[in-house]
């Protein structure tokens, strides 16, 4: 008898974690390591949030709570899906799990049965396909590459649906490519759908703030309204909050679905911290103003970085319209020997040449389901990024 649950053999470890890994062992060796494989905002929590979780603890607010969200924080999700995005949710409509992922797993693990497909585009994040395996499902991934600007189109949205297709799953704007779909491409994909009413919809709208220039946030219930009983919208507060440790993300959508999430959750975890709720009741309830600032910031790092990576011989690197990550393309690199000697064969070959040569930790693309690409995090100082970029240019440059 087998001691490890043949479930577990369905799924791989986190590349992501795996690179960030790799790239500490290096630096405990002395090593001079520039990480920008980690998707986490480098700026503090704001000093209103952090104070709310203060005030929670003084004021005893330490015990278990309702199973998936205390009922102030449900109605500061209400509000906010009303603010922000012209949508009308009850509190029971609402669910509240201990970060994003545990929301999207929740509503896998309540929803599919052997042989549901989920459709998800590429690049996609990493942990997509292994939750829906875990789950029990078929992830059925749909290669969408720099030509269509790394987002799904309807036609190869309608080709991708069959009789088993339970979920059509994706993240606007992306991890890992920064890529966002404006209200007409979503209007054109809810066409597709609407046709095809036994697909719900899951969208991952986790970097909805964190958007640059003239791109606009709308989220599929938003431009179609006739969806909106068959979508389940997912956020957090962990990116443009600065909350990534605090683990709060929630999800808004029909009530039968998020009865089944909750009924999981009171099975496996129970409440997310009450802590960290009530510090997500001030970050949704409190002043927004930093949001803006921080983007700012962010723009700034990311204008930055592509224009030195497309400076980089064989590399090409798209703008991207939000979150603070590229995705650049490396083609022009694939075939040829690193002046370390190693082979770049591949995507991962490349990624981990640089780590080892250069000491510049980035994730490979087949990670995310598409090469051969990298993605950078640029969530970390202009000095970091600046000096991360001179290194892959030279990496590049020795390339032969």
């Amino acid at each position: 008898m087998p001691f490890l649950s043949e479930t577990l053999s369905r799924v791989k470890p986190s590349p992501t974690m795996a690179m960030t890994n790799k790239a500490a062992e290096l630096r405990a060796q002395g090593r001079d390591i520039i990480g920008l494989s980690a998707g986490e905002p480098d700026f503090d929590t704001p000093a209103n949030i952090a104070e709310a979780g203060r005030r929670a603890i003084a004021e005893g607010r330490t015990r278990y709570t309702a199973v998936d969200g205390i009922p102030e924080l449900k109605r500061a999700i209400c509000a906010k899906f009303k603010r922000d995005n012209g949508l009308n949710y009850a509190p029971g409509e609402v669910s509240v799990g201990t970060g994003g992922k545990q929301v999207l797993y929740n509503a896998l693990m309540a929803t599919l049965n052997p042989g549901d497909e989920v459709i998800i585009p590429a690049p996609y994040w990493v942990s997509y396909p292994d939750m829906v395996l875990l789950a029990g499902g078929t992830p059925v991934t749909v290669a969408c590459g720099i030509e269509t600007g790394f987002r799904i189109t309807p036609d190869q949205l309608e080709a991708a649906i069959t009789p088993s297709t339970k979920w059509f799953l994706f993240n606007s704007p992306s991890n890992p490519t920064g890529a966002g779909y404006s209200q007409d491409e979503l209007k054109a994909l809810a066409q597709v759908l609407l046709r095809h009413p036994h697909v719900w919809v899951m969208t991952d709208d986790m970097y909805e703030h964190l958007t640059f220039g003239d791109f606009r946030f709308t989220t599929p219930a938003q431009v179609e309204p006739a969806l909106k009983e068959r979508t389940l919208t997912v956020n957090g507060v962990s990116k443009a909050y600065a909350m990534t440790g605090w683990r709060i993300g929630y999800a808004a959508g029909p009530e039968k679905l998020i009865r089944a999430m909750a009924k999981l959750q009171s099975q496996s975890t129970s409440n997310p911290s009450s802590i960290s709720q009530w510090a997500a009741v001030e970050a949704l309830t409190g002043p927004q103003d930093f949001i803006a600032a921080n983007n700012a910031v962010f723009e700034r790092r990311r204008d930055l970085v592509v224009a030195a990576l497309n400076d980089c011989a064989g590399i090409t690197c798209p703008v991207p319209d939000g979150a603070f990550y590229v995705y650049p393309d490396i083609s022009g690199c694939i075939g040829k020997t690193s002046a370390g000697g190693a082979a770049i064969t591949d995507d991962e070959a490349f990624a981990t040449a640089l780590l080892e040569e250069e000491g510049v930790a980035v994730v490979f693309g087949a990670a995310f389901g598409l090469s051969p690409n990298f993605r950078v995090s640029y969530a970390t100082s202009d000095a970091a990024l600046s000096e991360a970029c001179a290194r892959i240019r030279r990496f590049c440059e020795g390339l032969r």
